[in-house]
This record gives C-alpha cells, structure tokens and sequence, in this order.
C-alpha cells in the first residue's frame, strides 16, 4: 500500500467517524424526545478500501407502529364516551348511592320510590296537610330530578357536538402540516438527502392524527404516504382531503346532530356509508347520536309513565278522555298515548292547580281534580270528606301496575313506572361500566403498544455512550495512521 493510499484511506474513516459520531450525537440528544427513532449510518467499502457514509437509516417497525395508531385511536374512543356518561352521572350522583335512597343520589328511580313512601303516609293521614306537602316536595323533587338529567343529557350532547368541531377543526389543522412535511420528505428522497427528522416528524403528526379520527396508511415510492379513514375514506394523497362539520349551538331532545364528512363522503350516522370505528371523533359521535339519546328516551318515557299513572278519569261513568291529573306538561290536555314524546322529560311539571304557593289547593291531592278544579267530572272525593283516602291508595297501586312502554328505549314492556325508571338507571349503569373499562382497557394497551414501538425503535442510551466510546476509539486510531503517514512524508523529504 502506497502512503498516498493509506493517507486516503486514514482521512475517508475520520470523515467517516466524524458523520457517524454526529448521528450518535443527534441520537443522545433525542433520548426523552416523544416519536423519535435511532438513526444509523449506512457504511460501505470504497474502491481504495477505504469506508464511505452512503446515508442515515431510521429504525422502523411497521406493524407497531400500525398497532400504536390503532390503539390511540380506540383509546380517544373509549374516552370521549366514558367522559360523557360521567358527567351525567355526576349530575344526578347516580353512582353514589342505591336505587331507592335519596339521600346519596338525585335518580328519578329513587324520588318514585320516594314519592311512594310519601303517599302512603299521607293515605294514612288524609286530613294532613303536613303529610300534603311532603308527597308535593317529594313529587317536585321527581319533576325537578326529571328536568335536571334531560339538562345534563342535553349538554354532554352539546359538548360532543363542540368536541367534533373541535377535533374536526385539528384534522383539517394536522392535515395541512402533514403535506408540507411529507413533500419535503418526498423531495428529500428523490434528491437522496437525509430525511430521517423528517420522517419523525410526519410519524408524530400521524400519532396526533389517530387521536382524533382512527386511520390506516400506505407508502408509495420516495417515502410518499398516502392516508385512509380506518373505513377506508381518502384522507390524504398528494394533497390533504377536506373534512367538513357544521356545529349546532343548542341542543333539545328532539335535536339530531350533523355528520362529518371526509371529501364529501359521509363518514358518522347511521346513514354513513363508510362510517368511522375510532378516535374521538368517532366516540363523540356515539355519545351524541347514540348512548346519551338513548337514556333521554328513557327518561321520556319515565316522565311519560307519571303522567299516565297520576291522571284523572272521568268519575261520572262517562267516556270522557283521562287527563293530566299532579304531573302535566305544556299544552296537555289529554293522557299522552304510548310513544316517546321528546325532550318530555324536560317538561314535565307539578300541576299548578295543586300547589299553593301558585295558588292551587293541595286538598286536590287527596279528592281529585287536579286537571280542572272547577270540572266535576274529575273529582273522585264527591262529598269532600276529610278522610277520603281511596284516591290516594289507588296512586300508590297505579306507581306499581304495569304499563306498556315504547319498545325503542329498549327496556322491556310491559312493567310499573317504578321499575321502568330502576331498569333505566340500570342501563346507563351498564353502559358507563362497560365504558369506564374500556377506557382503562384501551388506556393500558395504547401504553404498553408505545412502550413496544419505543423498545423497537427509540434510543438506547447505554447502547449509544458505548458506541460513541467505540467511535472515539476508531477516530484516536485513524488519527495516529494519519500522523504516522505524515511523518514517513517528512522523513522522506527530509531524506530527499
């Protein structure tokens, strides 16, 4: 081997060392960073024997890095549904208590059972206004518990349909800065530079992407990617598709909720044909449209089933329609036949007629005539005796009779109005169980997924200080070759 050759060779691995001891450097500092992904030089033999830099590779792992994505977007999910449902909870304390103790919980179910309790008191004591008043405050509580959870129903909705525009809002954002990184990607590749920061980058707007809508990729040539909703809608090729949401400000029982749309495709609701499975578009979307629906129906069909069991029939053997006796709503006039009336819950009310500080006589409790107290018709305590007390009996067996309810809330019928409102708050129990865990579930997997893809392809750090022992080690070596060239030049010279 000629000094020349050796010289070369001696400079091409200081080179060489210097770029692979710059790329351990970046992977140090990138230890604690979120996303990023041990690089490594490419080496190879030169035509001299000497070794080149032929680029940077990034370790990759396709298959964990699909399952993060997956997994965070089931993650956003379960979450989104399971902090709905608690709110309600929260607003009726529903999971702190039992079905009949009022004193740890606001749920309908408890206040019936309540209201009962009060109205076989007051049977015993018929000529007691004390006892009066107590089926009233506990009657009213009932209506105002009523009124409260179509509230807090309404308002998770609400929130949904403003944390989809929101999330709507972030995919669009995300989007754009997903062109920009993956065309310098794609330039960068053809070009044959360095694009593995890059690569981090669009990988880490990937991961916030799956947050927000569930999705899946595939890479072209050049490093180009192009992105799917995880039902197969086009999100992103070449350019970022629009995804499209108009936001409603308010929200009544009978408010149906807008779709998202990917690029004019229809991707949530029950008409969507290619409807999103995850991310926390898609757990709004549910919470909105499905679950907390649902549990209005319920409590519609609840209120519904007190104004039918506290109406008043025509006590002259007439056919006279049953009316809205203790519990009415705007513009009753007749006993609501069996369907979910929307938003009912919302309304239903004491009957002024039967409560004093309006101006109504409480007396009407006992003899009937709630719905018009000028009407006869309606009054059941004919010869306005103190002790009447059948009235209120037959309220405290009409709590406990069966009734047909409508078979899309999905409860069962026929059954009382006690239990009807027991199965409901034992479904919306189920349903944020069954949520609460998924979450937890989905949490813990979405964990242990990352910290597998960050095994695979994050930094080692002891692994790293080693190898930059090992590259100080080559460069102090290729640097005595180096100086031991040049000092054969010098002799050489000097012996010239």
């Amino acid at each position: 081997m000629t000094l020349s050759s050796a010289g070369a060779i001696a400079n091409q691995s200081l080179g060489a060392l210097a770029s692979q001891i710059n790329i351990v450097s970046r992977n140090i500092s990138g230890v604690n960073v979120s996303g990023y992904a041990a690089k490594t030089a490419l080496l190879s033999t030169g035509f001299n024997g000497g070794v080149l830099i032929d680029g940077v590779a990034r370790a990759t792992n396709s298959a964990l890095f699909q399952n993060s994505l997956q997994a965070a977007s089931a993650e956003a999910a379960s979450s989104a549904l399971s902090a709905g449902l608690d709110q309600i909870d929260r607003s009726l304390s529903l999971s702190s208590g039992t079905a009949t103790d009022t004193s740890t919980t606001r749920s309908p179910a408890a206040l019936i059972s309540d209201l009962s309790s009060a109205l076989q008191s007051y049977s015993a004591s018929p000529s007691d206004r004390t006892a009066a008043q107590a089926v009233l405050a506990s009657a009213d509580a009932l209506v105002q518990s009523l009124n409260d959870a179509t509230t807090a129903v309404q308002e998770v909705r609400r929130q949904a349909d403003s944390d989809i525009a929101a999330s709507v809002a972030n995919i669009n954002s995300l989007l754009s800065e997903f062109e920009k990184v993956n065309s310098d990607i794609v330039a960068g590749s053809q070009a044959g530079r360095d694009v593995t920061d890059s690569l981090d980058t669009r990988d880490a707007l990937l991961a916030k992407l799956s947050v927000e809508i569930g999705v899946t990729t595939v890479t072209r040539p050049n490093n180009d990617m192009v992105i799917y909703t995880d039902s197969g809608a086009t999100l992103f090729e070449t350019t970022p598709r629009k995804v499209g949401f108009q936001q409603i400000g308010a929200y009544v029982g009978a408010t149906v909720g807008n779709a998202v749309y990917v690029d004019g495709v229809q991707v949530t609701g029950s008409s969507a044909p290619m409807p999103i499975q995850s991310g926390k578009l898609y757990g709004a979307t549910e919470l909105r449209d499905v679950v907390a629906p649902q549990f209005q129906k319920q409590l519609d069909e609840t209120a519904r089933g007190l104004i039918v069991a506290f109406s008043e029939t025509d006590q002259t053997g007439a056919s006279s329609a049953s009316v809205p006796g203790l519990f009415t709503f705007p513009g009753a006039t007749t006993t609501p036949s069996v369907g979910v009336i929307e938003g009912l819950a919302g309304q239903i009310a004491i009957n002024a007629n039967v409560d004093p500080s309006r101006g109504g006589d409480i007396d009407l409790l006992r003899d009937g005539g709630i719905s018009d107290p000028a009407d006869p018709v309606y009054r059941y305590n004919a010869t306005d005796a103190a002790g009447y007390s059948a009235r209120i009996r037959q309220l405290v067996s009409t709590l406990a009779e069966p009734q047909t309810f409508d078979p899309n809330a999905e409860l069962g019928s026929p059954q009382s109005v006690t239990s009807y409102a027991t199965s409901s708050i034992g479904w919306f129990g189920a349903q944020r169980r069954q949520a609460t865990n998924a979450a937890s579930y989905q949490a813990t997997l979405s964990s242990q997924t990352a910290q597998a893809l960050s095994n695979a392809t994050g930094v080692n750090l002891d692994e790293q200080m080693s190898k930059m022992l090992d590259l100080e080690n080559s460069y102090q070596a290729s640097a005595k070759l180096l100086a031991a060239v040049d000092a054969m030049y010098a002799a050489l010279f000097q012996a010239l």
